[in-house]
C-alpha cells in the first residue's frame, strides 16, 4: 500500500486532504508541529495510519522527518504559517518564520523524500499554494511572496524529476472555510464582502480542496506536472 505524508494535517484543509486519502486507501501520515495528542486524536477520528511531530520553523525538526516516517510516495506540503500585516510593519521575526515555514521547509522536505522516490520510479510532491499567488492582498504581501517562491520551485523542480515518474503540483486555494478564516468567515458582513469578490458566490471548503490532491496524488495524474491548479471559485480572475 502507497504512503502519503501531509504537513498540517490536524485541522482546515490538511485534515481533509489526510481524511481524504485515507478513504482513497492510503497509507497515510497525519503531521503536527507540537500538539500530539491532537494528532492522535485526528489519526484515530479518521482512521490514518500514523502520525509525526515537527516544528517546520526548527530546521534541526525538519531534517529528522524523513528518518522518523521513512519512504513515502506522497509528500502533501499544506503547513504554512500567515501573519496579516502592512508590508512597512512585517518584522523580522515574521519573515523569518513566514520564509522559514513556507519555503525553506518545503525545500529541504523535497530535498528528503525524493531520493526514495526516484529509486522507486513513482513519486507526487504537491504544494499548497494560495490564491495570493496571483490576487493582490494589502496585508499578506510577504505571505504572498513565500507563496510565489513555492511555485518557481514547483515549476523548477517538476523539469528536473519528470524523467523518473515523479511529479510536482502546485494546489492554490482561494477563499475556505478553515479556523484560519473562521473570523471572516463567521462575521456575516466580513464574510458578504469577501464572497462579493468571488464569482461562484461563496467560500470554498476544504475537501473541494482535497478532491484536487486527491486526484494529483493518484496514477490518473501521471502525465500533469508543473501545474498551477487554482480552487478559488474564479477569485484570482
Amino acid at each position: 500500500m502507497k504512503t502519503a505524508l501531509i504537513t498540517g494535517s490536524t485541522q482546515g484543509i490538511g485534515k481533509a486532504i489526510a481524511e481524504r486519502l485515507v478513504k482513497d486507501g492510503w497509507h497515510v501520515i497525519v503531521h503536527c508541529s507540537s500538539d500530539t495528542e491532537k494528532a492522535e486524536r485526528i489519526k484515530d477520528e479518521i482512521g490514518a495510519y500514523r502520525t509525526v511531530v515537527g516544528d517546520l520553523s526548527d530546521m534541526r525538526q525538519v531534517a529528522k522527518m524523513r528518518e522518523k516516517t521513512g519512504a513515502v510516495d506522497v509528500l502533501v506540503l499544506n503547513a504554512s504559517v500567515q501573519y496579516k500585516q502592512k508590508w512597512l510593519d512585517i518584522g523580522d521575526a515574521e519573515i523569518e518564520t513566514q520564509f522559514g515555514v513556507n519555503v525553506v521547509s518545503t525545500l529541504k522536505l523535497m530535498q528528503a523524500y525524493y531520493p526514495d522516490m526516484k529509486q522507486k520510479g513513482f513519486g507526487r510532491i504537491i504544494t499548497i499554494g494560495s490564491v495570493n499567488q496571483h490576487r493582490r492582498h494589502p496585508e499578506l504581501s510577504f505571505y504572498a511572496a513565500t507563496k510565489c517562491a513555492v511555485m518557481s520551485l514547483v515549476e523548477n523542480v517538476a523539469k528536473e524529476v519528470a524523467p523518473f515518474g515523479v511529479t510536482v503540483n502546485n494546489v492554490a486555494p482561494g477563499a475556505i472555510a478553515t479556523p484560519r478564516n473562521a473570523a471572516v468567515y463567521h462575521d456575516e458582513a466580513a464574510r458578504k464582502k469577501v464572497e462579493e469578490a468571488i464569482p461562484v458566490g461563496r467560500f470554498g471548503t476544504p475537501e473541494e480542496c482535497a478532491g484536487i490532491v486527491a486526484f494529483l496524488a493518484s496514477e490518473d495524474s501521471s502525465y500533469i506536472s508543473g501545474a498551477d491548479i487554482r480552487v478559488d471559485g474564479g477569485m484570482s480572475l
